[in-house]
Parts: structure tokens; sequence; C-alpha cells
């Protein structure tokens, strides 16, 4: 696949510079089309049957094992879900997690983890890491781990500042579980899960499917307990409600998932192009060099596909007006900072109207 054949796959990029995958990604039209043909499907199937039970069953096999291909996993370590807060949920809720435990995460989080957290009853330390250098993350959340932690829970890259945090280097050096949210990463960086416990899984941003869709790793399935059970957590239900769970990461299923959503998330997914993760990283580069140059903030050193930078007025309408202009950015909550999302569908163009929207809105 040529740049030109896979910029020409999205629809959107017909009418807008598309910057904003960091909250959902553009649908190419081989995604539409596939969502379109099994919605008619269903419709004269009945969603009822031998067979289109079957077909939904093979569906969500199929979408499992795709995504699971995604972080060098096996499909048997993979539960389906709608979104990465469904995963951070799954965990922390079956986690065990006492008053007296503590949970290590850092500032930057994002309230699908945040939230969870903060819920699961555990003490949640926070280290500050937006203020530091991306390299000093790791001795700084060090230093808020103590007899009592017995969880580290944070974001691969974070939705802010768009730093890439050493969550396997902390898993080696502390040997204490680590729950990832994967929701900045996948599909925008290279992700192998290695020895890491739980990473969480947003199919709707980088991997540019439809949502809801999502999912979670499990490394270890049967040291977690099922919290949250569905319908397809289960192999076998007891009268009474007690049930036999799944095997693997199965029985974290986190229920219904419409198959026109998971069609097209399965075309998403087979429609990505190898060079995919370094194309993203120049056009971040890009982007940040020619914010610089046009006399731009940035907010980090952050080495992903995501570039924060200090809105010229208000954010929000900063925001407002470039999507006027046809460029696609967003303004991050409770700050003054522009965010770019920088994909593999982006070009040297993409940058120049950015850059150039920027000027015109100041």
């Amino acid at each position: 696949m040529t740049y030109e054949e896979a910029h020409a796959a999205f629809p959107v990029l017909e009418r807008f510079v598309y910057l904003n995958a960091g909250s959902l990604g553009p649908l190419s039209g081989a995604t539409i089309d596939a969502m379109v043909a099994r919605t008619r499907y269903d419709h004269e199937q009945g969603r009822s049957g031998k067979a289109w039970i079957e077909s939904m069953l093979a569906l969500r096999a199929r979408v499992r094992e795709k995504l699971a291909a995604t972080i060098g996993a096996s499909a048997d370590r993979m539960a389906l879900t709608s979104s990465t807060t469904d995963g951070c949920n799954i965990v922390l809720s079956g986690f065990g997690l006492r008053p007296e435990d503590e949970v290590v995460t850092t500032n930057a989080e994002h309230p699908g983890l945040l939230l969870p957290l903060h819920a699961s009853g555990a003490t949640v330390r926070v280290a500050e890491v937006t203020t530091r250098r991306t390299h000093e993350a790791f001795e700084t959340i060090l230093k808020h781990v103590t007899p009592r932690t017995r969880l580290l829970a944070l974001s691969h890259v974070l939705w802010t500042t768009g730093q890439i945090m050493p969550v396997h280097e902390l898993r080696r050096e502390t040997a204490l579980p680590v729950l990832v949210d994967g929701a900045q990463a996948v599909g925008a960086i290279p992700i192998e899960v290695g020895e890491l416990d739980f990473y969480t899984v947003s199919g709707q941003k980088w991997l540019c499917g439809p949502e809801p869709t999502g999912a979670l790793y499990v490394r270890d399935p049967e040291s977690l307990r099922v919290a949250l059970p569905t319908y397809f957590s289960q192999r076998r239900i007891e009268r009474d409600g007690s049930f036999v769970p799944q095997e693997g990461a199965l029985r974290f299923d986190f229920g219904w998932l419409e198959t026109p959503a998971l069609a097209g998330l399965e075309a998403a997914l087979e429609g990505v192009p190898e060079w995919r993760f370094e194309r993203a990283r120049e056009v971040a580069a890009r982007c940040r060099e020619a914010l610089v140059s046009a006399r731009h903030e940035l907010v980090s050193d952050g080495e992903a596909t995501l570039v924060p930078f200090v809105a010229p007025g208000d954010a929000a309408e900063d925001a407002a007006r470039l999507y006027d202009a046809g460029v696609i950015v967003r303004d991050l909550p409770g700050t003054d900072w522009l965010r770019a999302s920088c994909g593999w569908w982006n070009n040297e163009e993409d940058i120049e109207r950015l850059v150039g929207a920027l000027r015109a809105s100041g």
C-alpha cells in the first residue's frame, strides 16, 4: 500500500486535516463498508438462529485474534471490551484492593483510569511527571513505591503530554503488577506486552475502528477475580447463579458488542500499512519542528504521536476556529493547551495547514 492509497482510503481527509485520533480516529471507506454490510446481514438474518449466532461468535474470535496480534499477545489472553475504561474497571474491581493497599499512578492520567482507581478503595499515590523530562519519569515513579504498594497503574503514552512512560522498566525493577492504559499507544507506536500484567486497548482511537470497541490483555487470568461478570464470562451457569468461568481472559469479556462495530474494527485492523509507525513518528517530529519554528511553545519532549502545545489564545476557542478552517485538533480540558494527534494518514501539507491556521487565528 502506498501513502497515496492509504490517504485516499479515508473520506474525512477530503474535507479536513485530521489531527485528532487521540480522541477518535478517522474511519476508512473499507471500515464504513464493512459496517454497512454487517448491518444489512444482521437485518436480513434477523439476528437470530444458529447460522447468525455462529457468525457472531466467529466475528468476535477473529477480532480478538487481530487485537492480540497488535500487542504481541495470544488471543486467549484478550478480553473484548467497549473501551479502555472498561478494562481499567475490570482489573481494579477484581484485583481485591483494600484501604491499606497503595496504587501508584501519575498526575497525567485520563479519567478512564483515575476514576476506577479512586473507586477501588485503595490509597492512590500520585507521581508528578508532567513538569519533568521524560527520562526522569522512571525515578520519579519509583520514589512513590512503598512496601504497601500492590499495583502500578499508568498510561503507556500520556494523553496530555504525549510522553512515553517506562512501563516495562517499572515492571522489571519493582516486580509489581502493572496496569497499563494503552489508549494512546496501541496503533500509534509498536507494542509488545511482554511481562506486563494488564494492558487496555482502545479500538476507536489510533486503530481507526468504530466506537465503542476495545480490549483488555490479562497475562494471568486465573489470578484476577471475575468481579463484573457478563453472559460471555461463563462456560456453565447453575440455577443459583454460580458459574464456571470461560477459559483464559474470555471470562472478562465485557458483554455485548454490536456486530457492525466489530466488523468495522476487523476491517480497520486489516487495512493498516506496514509502514504506519515510522510515518506517524516522522509526521509528529515534523509537526514539533514546524510549531517551534512558528514560535509556538511545546508542552513536552514526548516522542509519541501526540504533540501538545500552548494555544495562542483561549484553547477551546482556538480549537473551534481551527475546525472552521478545516483543521481538527482538540483542546485539553483544564489547560491552555492544544493537542495535535499525528497519524500515518497525515502529510507535510497537513502540518503546513495547521501552522497556517494557527497564524490566521492568532
